[in-house]
């Protein structure tokens, strides 16, 4: 297939809060540093046990790809541990004189904060460094290129809402609500259809750019394998958002129509359901798939400050492209007032943070395709 037919499937951009200001996202992902430390020592042992080093004796760089890198820090914390375990294989395996050079591959969606990441890449990094814009729901590089494929806290989005829940005759209209807790039936099924056929092209696009016997490590936050959706906290926080939305509706902040239109374009997967999807695209061996330790975050701020402030440089964005900016103020203020009305959403939540390790079959692996 040509390139162009390639990544000719059409994905929305949802770039996180950019810059280092107070409500940026490389200022309020502390959770998610959290989770990339979390995942080091999963990730180290992936690398120990299931990186076959001879597909990379044959080249003179070892590719890297860390997909949905945002703005920083945290990709360079997570490229730093791949790096250093990749390092760490070819010297306990006498093979010092062959550690190869690394390169790593920084993708994200045309409008992420490019300039920012670039701006705080590491002084001392072991690698080299490229940018490479574009939806990771299509191809974004050659075939049989990429030896390593990371990526963390990214393929929770969705590469655009389902169009039936913003379609007013359909019967999955989701009005009154900005996501799939407690809509009716035909939303979740939309949005999980939405998942389905946004995660059969990436595993078919990753088939076609990892080499055979190269590995994809990916760390998704989730739900348990047979809980509800309406037991995710990442779920219940999105509802209070659109409560907090309705609000201001009600006070004529923002027209109710729409809000009616606006959905925000995550799914909670289980293990399960990834499992699921890897299965039927057929040219992936699963390794591993892990339960995260639970993750400690910053205690000097409430729950509700720093769930408010996480929340805003994910969706700020998403909510300023729709509504403008003169209510984002207001609107994240009104969550954080509800979260602190609702402390039992934060508690009570079955959100869990998973990863994932995939072995591109082939040329003799397991069952070749």
């Amino acid at each position: 297939m040509a390139p162009a037919e390639e990544t000719s499937k059409f994905c929305e951009a949802y770039p996180m809060k950019g810059g280092d200001g107070p409500n940026s996202y490389a200022n309020n992902s502390t959770y998610q540093r959290g989770v990339v430390d979390a995942a080091k020592e999963l990730l180290s042992k992936a690398i120990a046990e299931k990186l076959d080093i001879d597909i990379l004796l044959s080249s003179n760089s070892f590719q890297i790809a860390d997909l949905g890198c945002s703005v920083g820090p945290n990709t360079f914390f997570a490229v730093e541990n791949i790096v250093e375990a990749a390092k760490f294989k070819f010297q306990s395996q006498g093979q010092d004189s062959q550690v190869p050079e690394f390169q790593v591959f920084f993708n994200d969606h045309t409008p992420n904060d490019f300039n920012m990441l670039f701006k705080s890449l590491p002084q001392n990094r072991r690698y080299y460094a490229v940018g490479v814009p574009g939806s990771f729901y299509g191809r974004i590089f050659p075939n049989a290129s990429i030896h390593f494929v990371h990526s963390s806290y990214a393929i929770q989005w969705l590469s655009s809402v389902p169009k039936v829940v913003v379609d007013k005759t359909s019967p999955a209209w989701n009005k009154g609500r900005i996501h799939y807790l407690n809509s009716p039936e035909e939303v979740a099924r939309a949005y999980e259809a939405q998942y389905t056929e946004d995660m059969e092209c990436f595993l078919h696009a990753r088939a076609q750019e990892i080499v055979y016997g190269g590995l994809m490590v990916l760390t998704v936050p989730g739900r348990p394998n047979g809980s509800s959706h309406s037991h995710s906290s990442i779920n219940m926080s999105f509802q209070l958002l659109g409560s907090a939305l309705m609000d201001l509706a009600r006070k004529g902040g923002v027209s109710e129509e729409k809000v009616d239109s606006f959905n925000i374009p995550i799914y909670c997967m289980s293990p399960q359901e990834l499992e699921a999807a890897v299965e039927r695209n057929g040219s992936f061996s699963i390794e591993s798939m892990e339960n995260l330790p639970h993750v400690s975050v910053d205690d000097t701020v409430s729950k509700s400050q720093l769930l408010a402030a996480h929340m805003r440089a994910g969706m700020e964005g998403l909510v300023k492209q729709k509504f403008g900016e003169e209510i984002l103020d207001e609107l994240f203020d009104l969550f954080r007032k509800k979260l602190e009305e609702a402390p039992f959403f934060i508690e009570t939540g079955k959100t869990i943070s998973f990863l994932c390790v995939l072995r591109r079959k082939g040329n003799g692996l397991e069952h070749a395709v």
